[in-house]
């Protein structure tokens, strides 16, 4: 390494670790240690100031104009289901049929299903409410809060499992498709061997995990409150299709373009955006679950104002995680990371997780990961002839290493769960390592056979 390349890691070090200790030690919002961090970043790296400006602006205004709408859509999504009694309907009814025992397993299953499509953010906002419904119901009755919170959350954590390792494992969704496109993988084969190991992996990193990380840990009070407004709620169906809603377009969108002749169809294509799924649900919504008090200033009040109360603090979080990375983007970590490990001889397959494991770390998004990873990896797969649709799957588990501070999704499912900084990095952060290393090693003993 070069005089300049020390000098860029250690600069990522110091901002990094200051907006750690500006969060938990100083107790100060996020917002502001990360954007601190961001600029300490490129002031040590040698950036210019109005660069560093410029990057701290384009990351936030990369979230906030992408993932920022999805959340403020999906934000308001929940607060419907929540304020009409939807949730907790659903809620109830799969509590009936699950038992107290089953009920991990089976928040598990549906996040599976319903993340494949999704953007990880866009299956949170949607699945997260309801979940945290169920729990509340589930362990409302227990004398002990740490004994109640460590009950809700082996209920919250694998969701989040399901919802991960689709994220990072199973076409069709945006990572992995990204991924198989780009090496000339067969996207049969990929979501095959995905699922073969998505399964266990996401074992591992929800029902099994939880049971050691959980006890302890204490839950903060939600931004989302009781209903202010009396209303009967609607039926379950109902309930059902304003949740599988946003799930049916996108996947008719995504699937559709594999039909000859639909490929790049324009409806497709707005069906397969995830603003525009959410777009249409809310409008849709609003009528299903409110019905003809829908027009009364109560409801609406209601309903918007809980969308601004949850969505404020989420997303100044994410926004300044956005920043964070993008200055870390800019100054050219991805890059150096890159070239460090590609000059190390190692199996293709271990090549593509650190390759994706070290622009995670640096970045903070598995889409950046992933997108740079394919591009260093395109070369090794060609020369080495091993199998691309391994090399897909090790990517997208290398993608989702250890989140942490420069991640919006950490600051997400921080503010959706109710952890505290800390106990962040003690349950999801462990939850997305453990689906990364056991991703790789599924990966590594499936190249026995393949």
């Amino acid at each position: 390494m070069t005089g300049a390349d020390t000098r860029l890691v250690l600069a990522a070090l110091a901002g990094i670790i200051l907006a750690v200790v500006m969060i938990v030690r100083g107790r100060l919002h996020p917002f502001i240690g990360l954007l601190c961090g961001a600029f300490t970043v490129g002031i040590l790296a040698g950036l210019p100031i109005g660069e560093t400006a410029k990057a701290v602006q384009k990351g936030v205004g990369d979230i906030i104009g992408g993932t920022g709408l999805v959340v403020a859509l999906g934000l308001s999504l929940g607060a419907m289901l929540h304020l009409s009694g939807g949730a907790a309907s659903l809620a109830t009814g799969a509590l009936r049929l699950t038992g107290v025992r089953a009920a991990p397993w089976a928040t598990l299953g549906i996040a599976m299903v319903i993340g494949l499509p999704l953007f990880f953010e866009t299956g949170l906002v949607l699945l997260l409410p309801i979940v945290v419904a169920a729990a509340d119901a589930m362990h409302r009755d227990e004398e002990s809060g740490a004994v109640r919170d460590a009950g809700k959350l082996r209920l919250i954590m694998p969701a989040l499992a399901g919802l991960g390792v689709v994220h990072a494992l199973v076409p069709p969704h945006p990572g992995p498709l990204l991924a198989v496109e780009a090496l000339g993988a067969n996207l049969g084969l990929t979501m095959f061997y995905g699922i073969l190991i998505a399964i266990p992996t996401a074992i591992l990193a929800g029902p099994v995990l939880a049971r050691f990380v959980t006890p302890g840990v204490r839950l903060e009070p939600l931004a989302i409150t009781e209903p202010t407004v009396t209303i009967a709620p609607p039926g379950r169906a109902v309930s059902l299709l304003v949740v599988l809603l946003p799930v049916l377009l996108i996947a008719t969108g995504e699937l559709g373009q594999f039909v000859p002749g639909l490929k790049g169809a324009a409806g497709l294509v707005a069906a397969s955006n995830p603003v525009v799924a959410l777009l249409v649900t809310n409008l849709v919504a609003l009528p299903l679950l409110f019905g003809r008090r829908l027009s009364e200033a109560a409801i609406q009040d209601a309903v918007w104002h809980e969308t601004m109360i949850s969505a404020g603090a989420i997303l100044l979080a994410i926004g300044a995680g956005g920043a964070l990375k993008q200055v870390l983007v800019t100054a050219g970590l991805s890059d150096l990371l890159a070239r460090l490990v590609l000059m190390h001889a190692i199996s293709p397959l271990l090549l593509g997780w650190l390759v994706a494991v070290c622009i995670r770390l640096a970045a903070g998004s598995a889409t950046v990961a992933t997108i740079t990873a394919v591009g260093v990896m395109s070369g090794v797969v060609t020369g080495s002839g091993v199998s691309p649709e391994l090399v897909v799957l090790a990517i997208g588990a290398g993608s989702v290493f250890f989140s942490h501070v420069n991640d919006p999704g950490f600051w997400l499912v921080k503010s959706y769960v109710g952890t505290s900084t800390a106990d962040t990095f003690r349950t999801w952060s462990m939850l997305e390592t453990v689906i990364s290393v056991a991703g790789l090693a599924f990966v590594l003993l499936l190249s026995l056979v393949v």
